[in-house]
């Protein structure tokens, strides 16, 4: 974007942080994308809030997603404050939250889900299967955001998600990376390409900090990344400017 003196004009970016090492990954690959674009220590003006996760766990695991909301909602009202133009959320659990918002965020905001969807359709994947947390791979955001896309999506089996669910919580969320969990996450993944998944969506922002392309036995979507990578080309003005501020996308 150019100003009418001729100056180049990039937006200001809200990260509503959730989960903290997920949303310091896309703080990060951020910064390195708006490299790769306009070369080194160039990016559009960042800011990043959060507020502690721990106080809306009891209210997911109730279904009390407007609390969850109101508590989401805090950090939103401090990035607006704060003259960001919008926000992303790098926390795929969030989004059934924001997905059920009853009143309008004060900023528009890249919905995380339609983004890896509309990735995995560009990458002509038909088939995508969901890792993430219990909530996201029992929840609505992400079926709904693939059927919009006209896509197939299978979360793992009960006992898989429960292992998967309890390496987030207990490992890559307290900065636990380990051989043993990548080695289930692995086992997982392939498992459910014998079943007939052609790429894995990593749709936990902190599940790329364990599994990488290198050694995946699928093509990986990553959420974080691309979200971080999305948001980078709106504050550039080559991708259009969200309109969505929460509530259903249907």
């Amino acid at each position: 974007m150019t100003a009418a003196g001729g100056e180049d004009i990039m937006l200001h970016i809200g990260i509503l942080a959730h989960s903290a090492d997920g949303a310091a990954l896309c703080f990060q690959e951020m910064v390195r994308e708006s490299a790769r674009r306009l070369g080194a220590h160039a990016h559009p003006e960042i800011t990043l809030s959060i507020l502690p996760m721990g106080p809306t766990l009891a209210a997911y695991d109730a279904g009390d997603l407007a609390a969850v909301n109101a508590h989401l909602m805090r950090t939103a009202q401090r990035l607006a404050a704060a003259g960001c133009d919008f926000f992303v959320c790098p926390d795929n659990t969030a989004h059934i939250a924001l997905d059920a918002a009853r009143a309008p965020y004060p900023l528009p905001g890249l919905h995380i889900c339609d983004v890896v969807a509309e990735r995995a359709k560009r990458d002509g994947r038909a088939r995508v299967a969901l890792l993430g947390t219990r909530w996201t791979m029992g929840g609505p955001a992400y079926p709904a955001a693939f059927a919009r896309a006209g896509l197939a999506l299978q979360a793992p089996e009960p006992d898989e998600r429960a292992i998967v669910d309890r390496i987030i919580f207990e490992e890559l969320c307290q900065g636990i990376i380990s051989d043993a969990a990548r080695a289930e996450y692995v086992r997982i993944i392939a498992r459910m390409a014998r079943d007939g998944c052609d790429a894995v969506a990593l749709s936990c922002t902190e599940i790329p900090l364990l599994v990488t392309p290198e050694i995946s036995p699928l093509p990986t979507l990553d959420s974080t990344r691309l979200l971080a990578r999305e948001a980078i080309g709106v504050a550039l003005g080559a991708s259009e400017m969200p309109t969505w501020r929460g509530g259903s996308l249907e």
